[in-house]
């Protein structure tokens, strides 16, 4: 469907005026689009979070890289790109991360460092409100996977580990867990706020691109998944999803349960940049090689109706498409520049991730 003003969302401990964890994008998203269907200046790329002291972060060792793998996404159709880090649940490629790193992306792809090889990764689902998703990579079978330890303690030694800077490699930083059943609030970089809960804290430091790494025991047991830390002076405060809470969404994500903000797969999407007009959904652009653009529409057409349904509004639009998944073949209706009519059918593709 036409995805609903959806920001990439970085998130941070934003009570602590947190810098962003994960996913800077590198460029800005396009103006009014069927991705982002309320028109707004494009985005100006985000500040980077400041390198941590070469003291804090060390190369991550074997043992604690076990898993974990790196992750890249472009943004919004090529309009960006982001990175960050997840963990490897299955042998034949189920990989957990945070929502956010890949909100907004319409392409994944993950790397495991021990062997070099690079995936394209399919969306199996997410929870936007904890901040998981659960990919399957293509082709991947052998994995070697996370171990993982549901409990954990205040005064544990902790590593943390990821995709920090988004550098390529993984790197990992000690610390120790200084409290369980953290609650924080978080923002985007847009201004929105929302909560994580039960969150475990940890002085380790982390930093963009970490998120969805691996928070490390003793044992280098998997205890929880990178999310958020603050920034500016004092003392550091990191914090991670426990491992039982992404291991509980992973499975009912993949037994396909869509109960309590879950959503599964991917969304249907034209891919055209709309805006209302007069007569009709104004198009101010065609994303190369999408629906609309293989069906013959045009920039600068207006778009009337999907399966003889009138669009006038994007809310109109949302609701044709709502009623459709990506593959499906539907009938469009538009008018060019000069104000000639044209029909033609158009096979529906993949919209950012919500």
């Amino acid at each position: 469907m036409l995805s609903r003003s959806h920001t990439l969302r970085t998130m941070t401990a934003g009570a602590l005026l947190a810098t962003p964890l994960l996913a800077v994008p590198l460029a800005g998203p396009a103006e009014a689009a069927d991705w982002h269907p309320y028109p707004g200046p494009p985005r100006a790329p985000a500040a980077a979070t400041a390198a941590a002291p070469a003291t804090m972060l060390e190369p991550a060792s074997a043992s604690e890289s076990t898993g974990v793998v790196l992750i890249e996404t472009e943004v919004e159709y090529g309009a960006g790109e982001a990175a960050g880090t997840g963990l490897v649940l299955t042998s034949n490629g189920t990989v957990v991360t945070n929502h956010h790193v890949v909100e907004g992306s319409t392409g994944i792809r993950v790397t495991d460092p021990s062997t070099g090889t690079t995936y394209d990764a399919d969306l199996v689902g997410y929870d936007a409100d904890a901040d998981v998703a659960v990919l399957q990579l293509q082709g991947a079978s052998g994995m070697a996977t996370v171990d993982t330890d549901v409990t954990t303690e205040v005064g544990e030694d902790v590593t943390a580990v990821g995709n920090a800077g988004g550098a390529g490699t993984l790197s990992a930083a000690d610390g120790e867990v200084t409290a369980t059943g953290a609650d924080i609030e978080v923002s985007d970089e847009r201004g929105g706020y929302a909560s994580l809960t039960d969150l475990i804290q940890v002085d380790a430091y982390v930093i963009s691109g970490d998120s969805g790494g691996a928070l490390l025991d003793a044992d280098d047991e998997v205890i929880g998944m990178n999310v958020a830390a603050s920034a500016g002076g004092g003392a550091v405060e990191s914090y991670a999803i426990p491992i039982r809470t992404v291991l509980g969404l992973a499975d009912r994500i993949e037994a396909g349960d869509t109960g309590g903000g879950i959503e599964l797969g991917y969304d249907a999407a034209l891919g055209v940049q709309v805006y209302p007009s007069a007569t009709g959904l104004s198009i101010a652009g065609v994303v190369t090689d999408g629906a609309a653009d293989e069906a013959g529409v045009t920039a600068d057409a207006t778009l009337l109706s999907v399966d003889d349904a009138e669009v006038s509004t994007v809310d109109e639009l949302v609701a044709v498409l709502d009623e459709h998944a990506v593959g499906d073949t539907v009938r469009l209706r538009w008018s060019d520049a000069s104000g000639a009519e044209h029909t033609a059918t158009a096979t529906l593709g993949r919209a950012p991730v919500g």
